[in-house]
Formats: C-alpha cells, structure tokens, sequence
C-alpha cells in the first residue's frame, strides 16, 4: 500500500486518544484508591445529608475499586487501538459519573471533580473515529 493509498490519520484524533487513556488510567487508580480507604477505613468518609441511594460504606468501597479496576484496563487498552477500549471506555464513564454523583454525600468535592474528569474522557471518546489504530 502506497502513501497515497493510506487513509488520513488526525494526529489531534491521536491526541485526544490518548488523553482519553491517560485520563482512564489515572480515574481508575483514583477510584480503586478511593475503594481501598472505604474498605479499609469505613469511617473516614462522612455522610453529609441523607440521599434516596445510600449503601454502606464498604459497599461503596467495593463498587470504586472494582469499577477503577475496570477503568484503568480499559484505558490500557486504548492505548493499544482497541476498538472495543473506547466504546468501554465511554460506558464505564458514563458509570463512574452516575457512580460518583450517587457519592455526593460522602465526599462531594472529589465527585464533582470525578465527574467532570469522566466528561472529558466521554468526549474525548467520542470526538473522533479510530484514528489511534492507525
């Protein structure tokens, strides 16, 4: 296959993939870390106001380290062209900001921050094709 015949690759597309897999690996590591402190240490979060969706805090512990477990192999394998990386990885921020809006009441500040980290990573996603498998 000649230069001519190769299909354009958008190196900001690459870029964007990139950030996108950076991003999934550190969010995965902040929610695994934060599960590992809600296990290991149940009180240090506190329940400001009282939510309709309240778990236990070990639940809440298992459900971001298991959840950062996920997030961080997939944004792994973004940055091996994986296909099927990004389309997780969207889903599973899509799941970690429901995740962390529903965390609100223990630690409000960081999910706010959490969420918002995990729109970029959906747009950053989403804003072009498969440009990093080229």
């Amino acid at each position: 296959m000649s230069h001519a015949d190769m299909p354009h690759r958008s190196e900001t597309a690459v870029g964007f993939a990139a950030f996108a897999g950076v991003m999934m690996i550190m969010v995965g590591a902040f929610e695994a870390t934060t599960g590992m402190v809600a296990l290991f240490n149940d009180e240090f979060f506190v329940v400001g106001e009282e939510w309709v969706f309240q778990f236990d805090v070990t639940t809440w512990g298992w459900i971001h380290l298991l959840l950062g477990i996920v997030i961080l192999l997939a944004g792994v394998f973004i940055f091996r062209g994986a296909i099927w990386a990004r389309t997780l990885g969207v889903i599973l921020a899509v799941i970690s900001a429901i995740a962390n809006f529903m965390w609100l009441p223990y630690y409000p500040v960081w999910s706010v921050i959490m969420i918002a980290i995990a729109v970029f990573v959906i747009w950053a996603l989403t804003v072009r094709g498969r440009d990093i498998t080229a």
